[in-house]
């Protein structure tokens, strides 16, 4: 629906209960007052559009877009909401029932050139929650010890508050566009199934077609209190699902065979769980290698410069992977058991038990090869692996001497006092990748300053950002933009 269509929907006899349900500052309704500490004092005091962005990140944390289901056109119109306030006309983008994305365009010209044009992208779904696990509401929105806690507060929901912010501040301050800037706010990134990126390009490409995208996909690692490094995501691994299914002969528990298919199930993912896949390099994870080796302490950085020669090179091969899950996943392929089902009753053997495996390959690799290495492994007639539908693909990466490229690296570095940018291929998929199999030279910079167990957190219990680090990620994401896209005099 469009955005005139939304307005009538909340204009409408059921738009009470709607608005009941948005927050307040989509509705006009003046923002509560800036969090304090226990002394009374202000948290701290950041620029006035940081401390707007927080507002709405609040907001957006509190709408649960758990996905599935995903739910996301009610964070889509609160996004809309803001935009229109500020004179933004923004459009929805809709998807499936209850599932859209919004768009909106600051324009440079009167006609578009696609090529040049710069995408803001941040996605409105998240992960579910175990509540249960959480020490706090996790779509509450709590700020405590300087950080504010909520699903999505990194993924994505934090990168989505700092574009608006950017994008507001293009438009407040009539910024001279050297290209048109478009936001996008995106749904079902976590599942990438029927309302994801690849449809909105389907039904919507020319809504935001661009020559260059900033995205989720790359950090800020933050170590012993400061910046080691900036990760500038260029490429990304494929994500593939693969079932292990085992079957037998269904029967009283009490008479135990030997065709149960829950133990041969269990034996092969025993193997399959120890099992590391040949290591291969990209072109990205050699460089970024390279680059991170002086960061290093001697005794690591001495393997870690050892990776690829032949007299040394497995060893070190095996020391870099268990220094690091994050090295270790960007060297090779990955096998990941995580879902297990089998069972009726406690007192019957079932039929059928089954796992499954989530595999993320290096670019250029097969899942096919990767199937037949674990089938030879598991080698059980009583198994079998099927690879399962919505498989990522493999993009292209973006490159490394484009001028956006290059710009992202030596703001970044220069604001966060003089740590190196790196380039970065991530483990984790974003919507970069079917951006790039678009002619899109889409680069993953999240600019919060983040730990390990920050990162460690997201997708996990307690997700959390703190806030100065959200205040700083702010700035340095205006001065990425503002450099790039903004005609100085």
């Amino acid at each position: 629906m469009n955005w005139n269509g939304v307005v009538q929907v909340i204009a409408g006899a059921g738009a009470l209960l709607l608005a009941a349900s948005i927050p307040a500052s989509a509705q006009g309704i003046p923002p509560a007052a800036p969090a304090r500490a226990a002394s009374g004092s202000p948290l701290n005091d950041p620029p006035p559009i940081a401390r707007e962005a927080r507002g709405w990140l609040a907001d957006l944390i509190k709408i649960n877009t758990s996905n599935p289901p995903g739910n996301e056109q009610l964070a889509a119109m609160y996004v809309a909401g803001v935009l229109q306030k500020e004179g933004i006309k923004p459009e929805m983008l809709d998807l499936a029932p209850g599932r859209s994305a919004v768009v909106a365009r600051l324009r440079s010209s009167v006609v578009p050139d696609p090529s040049k044009s710069l995408l803001l992208v941040a996605h409105l779904d998240v992960v579910p929650v175990d509540k249960g696990r959480w020490t706090v509401d996790p779509f509450g929105a709590v700020i405590k010890d300087g950080y504010m806690y909520g699903r999505g507060a990194i993924d994505d929901k934090g990168m989505l508050a700092a574009n608006l912010a950017v994008f507001i501040g293009l438009k407040r301050t009539n910024a001279h566009l050297n290209r048109d800037v478009i936001f996008l706010a995106t749904a079902d990134e976590e599942q990438s199934a029927d309302a994801s990126i690849r449809m909105l390009i389907a039904k919507y490409w020319d809504k935001f077609a661009a020559g260059f995208a900033i995205n989720e996909g790359g950090n800020v690692f933050l170590k012993n209190g400061k910046v080691q490094y900036i990760g500038v995501q260029a490429s990304e691994k494929v994500a593939v699902n693969v079932a292990v299914i085992a079957r037998g002969t269904s029967g009283h528990a009490s008479q135990p065979t030997k065709d149960n298919p829950v133990v041969h199930l269990a034996g092969a993912i025993t193997k399959i769980g120890t099992y590391s896949a040949p290591v291969h390099f990209t072109a990205i994870v050699r460089r970024y290698f390279e680059g991170i080796a002086p960061l290093e302490d001697d005794e690591i950085a001495k393997w870690i410069r050892s990776v690829d020669t032949p007299d040394r090179g497995e060893h070190a091969q095996r020391v870099v992977s268990d220094a690091s899950p994050l090295w270790n996943a960007m060297l090779r392929d990955t096998i990941a058991p995580t879902v297990l089902s089998a069972g009726v009753a406690n007192n019957v053997i079932p039929a059928e038990a089954r796992a499954n495996l989530n595999v993320r390959l290096l670019p250029g690799d097969s899942i096919g090869t990767v199937v037949n290495d674990l089938n030879k492994l598991v080698n059980d007639p009583a198994v079998r692996l099927e690879v399962q539908p919505n498989a990522g693909l493999a993009a292209p990466p973006s490159s490394l001497e484009s001028d956006f490229y290059n710009l992202i690296c030596r703001v970044a570095s220069k604001e966060f006092d003089g740590a190196p940018a790196l380039p970065f291929q991530s483990t984790w998929l974003t919507d970069s990748a079917q951006l790039r199999l678009h002619n899109v030279q889409a680069y993953g910079l999240v600019p919060f300053p983040l730990t390990q167990e920050d990162l460690r957190r997201m997708h996990g219990d307690d997700e959390r950002i703190p806030l100065v680090a959200f205040d700083k990620g702010v700035g340095v994401l205006t001065k990425i933009v503002t450099e790039f896209a903004v005609t100085r005099y």
